[in-house]
């Protein structure tokens, strides 16, 4: 299936979630997720109407930025070596998955311009994820007071792959309880507006929980070898 059909479903699926909460969907940031995909499928979510798209790896944004370009806004919404910041802090307009003082020293000393930073957090607490534990997260954004480059636009996080709809809302609301904590400090570099959580298997409860950013792979491109 093409693109463009699968944004129509995705779109429609997006306006039912809002309009359960009282919500509009220009409220909701798409993020076409592009990192199983060729630069052509790529380039047919841009050609589709989609602006955002976002890669997990630098090898496969600097791919797709080598053809591509500036035209989508970009996002690095993977788990970021420090020593790959280089490579991609002046192609990104966000990147998802600030978690540690070593890589916000990184972006603040590597930056082109201030850079918009999600702080990835593992509200679930799974070892295989990763990002800061949730109690940790306000006391880290204090910290980041001195990196002049960097401003903390929201949080992000991965929910649990489950079917227990329950568990996926607990997991959420607790992601935009701690992001309300932290825009409510009123921290100059840290507007903590936006809350990037819910993927292809959970977005429409994501959007319901309150989610401003919405990363879609699979439901909207596709996944390797499925692009016919």
């Amino acid at each position: 299936m093409r693109v463009a059909e699968n944004l129509l479903h995705i779109s429609q699926q997006i306006s039912e979630a809002c309009q359960k909460v009282n919500r509009t969907p220009d409220e909701v940031k798409l993020i076409a997720v592009t990192k199983y995909v060729s630069i052509d499928r790529a380039n047919e979510a841009l050609e589709a109407g989609i602006i955002n798209l976002g890669e997990n790896r630098d090898d496969g944004l600097l791919n797709k930025w080598e053809v591509l370009g500036d035209k989508p806004i970009w996002h690095f919404i993977g788990s970021l070596q420090t020593r790959k910041v280089k490579n991609i802090i002046d192609k990104v307009e966000y990147i998802h998955s600030l978690d540690r003082i070593s890589l916000a020293e990184e972006i603040n000393k590597r930056a082109v311009k201030k850079m918009k930073c999600l702080v990835q957090v593992n509200v679930s607490q799974e070892e295989t994820k990763h990002g800061l534990a949730p109690h940790a997260v306000l006391d880290f954004i204090k910290d980041l007071r001195p990196y002049e480059n960097i401003s903390i636009e929201g949080l992000m996080t991965m929910a649990p792959f489950t079917d227990d709809e329950e568990q996926l809302r607990t997991c959420f609301r607790k992601l935009k309880e701690l992001r309300d904590e932290i825009k409510n400090c009123n921290l100059d570099y840290a507007p903590c507006k936006e809350l990037s959580m819910g993927m292809s298997n959970d977005f429409e409860i994501a959007i319901e929980e309150g989610a401003t950013m919405i990363r879609i792979g699979t439901a909207l491109v596709g996944a390797a070898g499925e692009e016919e």
